[in-house]
C-alpha cells in the first residue's frame, strides 16, 4: 500500500540496514525455553556500520523470568540487580538458561522446608504476587505501538536496539513545557518499506512501492502521575507543510548531507520518506505541541515476528473483513485469533467497502487490536508463558529502531503505572474535515489544538474510564453549606527569591510576558522561562501543583488581579506557571514580605486558560476505550 508520492527510487532486495527474515516464530528453530541471543563481542554493529546500544551490566544476563520476578518485590529498585556470582548469570553463548520460573533440580529442592511441596507452594505464591504488581505496568507499555511492542521494560538486553537519530528536544513547537514536565510522550511509527524480508512476507514489493513512508503513525502520552495512558493515531494521508529537512536514506538507515526542501499540501507520511524520523518528529510536534521524548519505529515483517511470538491475537468482527486489494482477511464473522501474517493485513488493510471510510476503518482496527493485546497480556496469556515472553522480547529489541528507549527507563514507567487499568488506557483519532482536491485529509486544526491541550491539562477524554480520586477527608468533614460559599484560603507569603517562574503570554498583545518577567525579576522572583501560551485567555491565572499554594499566592500578590488555580493533574517541576491574559495591565506591585498573611483569590473551575474547555472537545471525536471488549 503505497502512494505515488516517492523521494525516489529504490533497489529491490533487503536494505544492508535491514535484518534478515527472523527464525524466531519458527517452533523447530526456537525452543520453548532458548535463552535470548547475545551477539558476539564483534557484532555491535549494524552492516552500515551504525554502532547498537551496548551495556556490560551483568543482570542483562537474566532470564525474563527472573527479572520480571524482581520487578514485583515491593523492596527492591525498579531495574534488576546484578548476580550474586557470575555463575547464576544466564544467557551468554555457550552458558545453559535454566527453565524460567520453575527452578529444577537439588538446589530447587532445598527450598523452604526443603520438600517439592513447600517448593511448589512459594513458586505459586510468587507467582500471584508478581502478578498483582506487575500486571497494570503491561497496560502502559504495551500502549506504546499498534504492535504491542514495547514490553522491552522486561529489562531485555539492550545491545539489541537499533538507534537512530529522531527527537527534536529544544523545539519551539512545545506547548507549556512546565505543564509537560514528568510527562513521558512517545512517538511510535510503522513504516511501509517493501525491501527486504517486508517484500517476502506478502507485504508487496518495492515495484509496488518505492521507498519507505509512515504507514502507522501514534503518538502515546503518559501523564506524570501516571494516571492513564493516550494514544492519538495520525491519518497517514493527513494535510501537513513539511519542513525542510535532511535527507533520509532508507537504504543504509542514516542521514545523508543534502536537504530536502519543505513543501505545502504534502501528506503526512511523506515526511519520513524525505526526512526520516526527525523530520516526522517535527511535523508531529508542531501539530500537537506535545514535547515527544521518546521514538520506536519498526517495519511489517516486525510487527508479523512479534504477534507470532505470543501465539497470535484474539480480534472480532461483526462481518467478514473484506479487502479490494488484500482478498478476504478475515472470511467469517466472530471471535478468532489471527497470526501475524493476518494480524498485518487486518491493520493495514484500507480498501474495505463495507467500512467506507478509508483510513479510518484501519485506524479504528489497529485501536482495537491494540486493545485485545492488552487484555490478552492481563489474562496472563504472555505474561506467565516464558517461552512466549522471552520471544517476544528477543523479536522486539531485533525488530525495533529507537531513540532514548532502553529497558532500564522502561522497566521504571512500568512500575509507575501499577494502578492504572485498561479503562484509563484511551485511543483518539486526530479529526478532518474530508479531502482536499490532492485527495489528503484536511485536518481540523483547532479541535487538533483541543485535543492536545486537553491532554496536556489532564483533563477527561471521552470514553475514558480512570478511577475517581480518593475524597478530600478534612473537606468532608466540613463541607461548606449551599448558602455560605467556601472562604478563600488563607496563606502566608514565602521569600521570592524561593519561587521559579515560567511566565506565558496569553493575552494576544505582543511583548507583556518579556516586560512582566523582568518586572518579576526585579522583586526578587526566579525567572526560568518566558513564552507565549497555547492560546487566548481574559484571566490572568497563577497555576500551580498542589502543595504549591503558598508560592503561587505569593506571586499573585504582585500581580493585580491574577486568580490562582491548582492543577493537580499536572506536575509542573516545581514552577509556578503564570499566564497573563488580556485584563492583565503591566502593574506588577512589590513583593510581600515572607509571612505576610494572604487571602487570594481562586479562579473559577469553568476558567478558560487557553481557548478551549473539555466541552469544545468535538462531538465526533473517535474513540476507542482498551477496556471494550465489544465486536465491532
Amino acid at each position: 500500500m503505497g502512494d505515488e508520492q516517492s523521494p525516489g527510487h529504490m533497489p529491490e532486495g533487503r536494505a544492508p540496514w535491514e535484518r534478515p527474515i527472523s527464525h524466531v516464530s519458527d517452533p523447530q528453530l526456537s525452543p520453548r525455553h532458548t535463552p535470548l541471543p547475545v551477539p558476539p563481542a564483534d557484532a555491535d554493529r549494524t552492516p552500515s556500520g551504525r554502532i547498537r546500544g551496548r551495556s556490560g551490566d551483568p543482570s542483562e544476563r537474566l532470564s525474563v523470568s527472573e527479572l520480571m520476578d524482581r520487578v514485583g518485590q515491593d523492596d527492591d529498585p525498579a531495574v534488576a540487580q546484578t548476580p550474586e556470582t557470575p555463575e547464576a548469570a544466564t544467557g551468554w553463548p555457550g552458558r545453559a538458561e535454566p527453565t524460567p520460573i520453575v527452578p529444577e533440580g537439588p538446589a530447587a529442592e532445598a527450598v523452604a522446608a526443603g520438600t517439592r511441596l513447600a517448593a511448589s507452594k512459594r513458586r505459586k505464591q510468587k507467582r500471584i504476587r508478581v502478578l498483582g504488581r506487575s500486571a497494570v505496568a503491561l497496560v502502559a507499555v504495551a500502549s506504546l505501538t499498534v504492535t504491542g511492542v514495547a514490553w522491552g521494560y522486561l529489562r531485555a538486553t539492550d545491545n539489541g536496539f537499533l538507534q537512530v537519530a529522531a527527537l527534536d528536544p529544544d523545539s519551539t513547537d512545545v506547548v507549556d513545557p512546565g505543564g509537560q514536565y514528568g510527562d513521558e510522550t512517545y512517538l511510535i511509527v510503522g513504516t511501509d518499506t517493501r525491501a527486504g524480508a517486508n517484500g517476502e512476507i506478502g507485504a508487496g514489493s518495492v515495484a509496488d512501492a518505492e521507498g519507505t513512508r509512515a504507514d502507522t503513525v501514534i503518538l502515546v502520552n503518559i501523564p506524570a502521575d501516571r494516571s492513564r495512558v493516550v494514544a492519538v493515531s495520525f491519518p497517514r494521508d493527513l494535510d501537513i507543510v513539511r519542513p525542510s529537512c535532511q535527507a533520509w536514506d532508507n537504504d543504509k538507515g542514516q542521514y545523508t548531507n543534502e536537504i530536502n526542501p519543505g513543501a505545502d499540501n504534502d501528506k503526512l507520511n511523506s515526511a519520513y520518506a524525505y526526512g526520516g524520523p526527525k523530520c516526522l518528529v517535527k511535523v508531529v510536534q508542531k501539530m500537537s505541541g506535545l514535547k515527544i521524548g521518546h521514538f520506536i519505529g519498526m517495519d511489517f515483517s516486525g510487527f508479523e515476528s512479534m504477534v507470532n511470538q505470543i501465539g497470535g491475537v484474539e480480534v472480532c468482527t461483526s462481518t467478514p473483513l473484506i479487502d479490494d486489494e488484500l482478498g478476504a482477511v478475515l472470511p467469517n464473522a466472530g471471535r478468532q485469533t489471527v497470526d501475524g501474517a493476518t494480524a498485518l493485513n487486518y491493520v493495514r488493510a484500507r480498501k474495505v467497502e463495507a467500512e467506507g471510510n478509508g483510513d479510518y476503518g484501519r485506524i479504528k482496527r489497529q485501536q482495537i487490536f491494540l486493545s485485545s493485546l492488552l487484555r490478552s497480556a492481563l489474562s496472563n496469556k504472555v505474561l506467565f508463558d516464558p517461552g512466549k515472553l522471552n520471544g517476544f522480547i528477543t523479536a522486539f529489541t531485533r525488530e525495533t529502531f529507537v531513540q532514548n528507549v532502553d529497558t532500564k527507563s522502561l522497566v521504571t514507567l512500568g512500575r509507575s503505572l501499577q494502578k492504572v487499568d485498561a479503562g484509563a488506557v484511551t485511543f483518539l483519532t486526530v479529526p478532518t474535515a474530508g479531502t482536499n482536491e490532492l485527495g489528503n485529509e484536511i485536518p481540523r486544526l483547532d479541535d487538533i489544538k483541543a485535543i492536545f491541550q486537553a491532554i496536556i491539562d489532564d483533563e477527561p477524554l471521552p470514553g475514558e474510564e480512570r478511577k475517581a480520586p480518593e475524597p478530600d477527608k478534612s473537606a468532608a468533614a466540613a463541607p461548606a453549606t449551599a448558602t455560605t460559599p467556601a472562604p478563600e484560603p488563607q496563606l502566608l507569603s514565602v521569600d521570592p527569591s524561593e519561587v521559579s517562574l515560567q511566565v506565558s503570554n496569553a493575552s494576544g498583545v505582543t511583548g507583556i510576558a518579556a516586560g512582566a518577567a523582568e518586572k518579576l525579576g526585579a522583586e526578587g522572583f526566579q525567572i526560568y522561562s518566558v513564552g507565549n501560551y497555547s492560546g487566548t485567555s481574559t484571566n490572568t491565572l497563577i497555576r500551580y501543583a498542589p502543595g504549591q499554594a503558598e508560592e503561587a499566592a505569593t506571586v499573585a500578590a504582585s500581580i493585580p488581579g491574577a486568580l490562582l488555580q491548582e492543577t493537580s493533574t499536572a506536575d509542573l517541576g516545581g514552577l509556578i506557571d503564570v499566564v497573563l491574559g488580556s485584563n492583565f495591565t503591566g502593574a506588577v506591585n512589590p513583593a510581600k514580605p515572607a509571612d505576610t498573611a494572604l487571602q487570594p483569590q481562586m479562579a473559577p473551575k469553568s476558567t478558560v486558560i487557553s481557548g478551549t474547555t473539555i466541552e469544545e472537545l468535538p462531538a465526533d471525536l473517535s474513540f476507542t476505550n482498551a477496556a471494550d471488549d465489544t465486536c465491532a
